[in-house]
């Protein structure tokens, strides 16, 4: 997905990630910018979460939400997938 793209579907997409995980900021959402591993991050921190729970709560959220999914930022972003 290009760079334009990318910016326009994370315009819509940061009000239903600041409403699945409250507790991220304004300037995490500028930060994260679409890209999961940003978002797996910051929910860690936020949320104090492991990092295994925190993809477990994206990867959850992206299947009950197929157009809310993000850009992987690299190849093995989620270890759970099966290839």
């Amino acid at each position: 997905m290009n760079q334009d793209r990318l910016e326009g579907r994370w315009k819509q997409l940061k009000g239903k990630v600041k409403e699945q995980w409250g507790k991220l900021t304004d300037d995490d959402l500028d930060v994260i910018a679409g890209r999961r591993d940003q978002l797996l991050g910051r929910i860690q921190q936020r949320h104090g979460l492991a990092r295994d729970d925190a993809h477990k709560q994206v990867k959850q959220w992206e299947e009950s939400h197929p157009d809310h999914r993000l850009e992987p930022s690299r190849a093995g972003d989620f270890p759970y997938e099966k290839s």
